[in-house]
């Protein structure tokens, strides 16, 4: 089955206390599409400017990504720019442009409404609302979300809510969203405002779900080095649900190894700038560290 991905097709400006890289390949739903790319056909549904560079076209079709619903239109790419510190959990964001995604709303042809599969990378709430009221009755609908949506469009991520199977987000826009501290104890709260399911991510710490089997903690792949984290939470849920996409039986039964094959598929992205790994390795290295974590926590 395909999956459709929408979200934000962008050029990062990264910098870290060892190197600089501009105008790279990013953007959530460049990360998610990619990642899911190796276990599924994503539909990705975004839009880019005129100064979007064609070797990034190249790139998304030979992962094989169905770009019917990518849209190249006149103005400004998105752009953001952002700083790390030595520590890695620590960024700040030195200029962002919106360019040609500030207006963006799609329409989706008739195939890409029947698409069972939905991911809702991390974008505006109004517009992945828009791209939900357009599909048809799809049998799995996840959406990732951050603090800026936050702080200023909770009523419309609100309204959205209840018409989600999966929230993601990390620890402290849980406590953000459910006025509790404790990610484990605001897990209930974010279930009452409408998802069946809700994924915590925590970084280097991995992740938590939780669902009706209860919950399920899924640890991160040790890295040695982390060169770059940007889009690895990004990359991870676009793993998780290419993975799922994939499998045959409920959805219930999958959710927990996609847990896994996504928190894989997010350490390739850490270990160099932009997607500059992910875009390297075969399914073969994501299936080789999934051993090796299994092996690790076993016991």
């Amino acid at each position: 089955m395909s999956l459709l991905v929408l979200g934000t097709t962008a050029l990062d400006s990264i910098k870290t206390p060892h190197a600089e890289n501009p105008r790279l390949l990013g953007g959530s739903a460049s990360h998610a599409a990619v990642a899911a790319s190796f276990f599924t056909t994503p539909h990705l549904i975004g839009a880019v400017g005129d100064d979007f560079p064609r070797k990034y076209i190249n790139l998304y079709r030979k992962h094989g990504l169905n770009l019917d619903g990518l849209q190249q239109l006149s103005g400004q790419t998105f752009h953001w720019s952002g700083e790390y510190e030595q520590n890695m959990n620590n960024r700040r964001t030195l200029d962002t442009v919106l360019g040609v995604i500030e207006n963006f709303s799609p329409t989706l042809t008739a195939a890409q409404t029947r698409l069972p599969y939905v991911l809702l990378a991390n974008c505006a709430p109004d517009l992945q609302a828009n791209v939900l009221d357009q599909m048809r009755r799809p049998k799995f609908v996840v959406a990732d979300t951050m603090d800026l949506w936050l702080n200023i469009a909770r009523a419309p991520l609100l309204k959205l809510l209840p018409r989600l199977d999966c929230l993601v987000l990390n620890d402290s826009e849980a406590a953000q969203l459910a006025e509790e501290d404790n990610p484990i104890a605001a897990l209930p709260r974010i279930h009452k405002l409408g998802p069946k399911y809700v994924i915590v991510k925590k970084g280097e710490h991995g992740a938590i779900l939780s669902g009706p089997r209860g919950l399920f903690v899924a640890p991160a792949y040790p890295l040695k080095k982390v060169v770059d984290p940007t889009g690895a939470g990004d990359s991870f849920i676009g793993g998780l649900m290419g993975h799922l996409t994939s499998q045959k039986g409920s959805i219930e039964k999958n959710l927990r190894s996609a847990l896994i094959h996504g928190t894989i598929t997010a350490s390739y992205c850490c270990e160099a700038f932009g997607l500059k790994k992910t875009t390297k390795i075969k399914k073969a290295d994501i299936t080789k560290r999934v051993r090796e974590l299994s092996k690790m926590v076993k016991w």
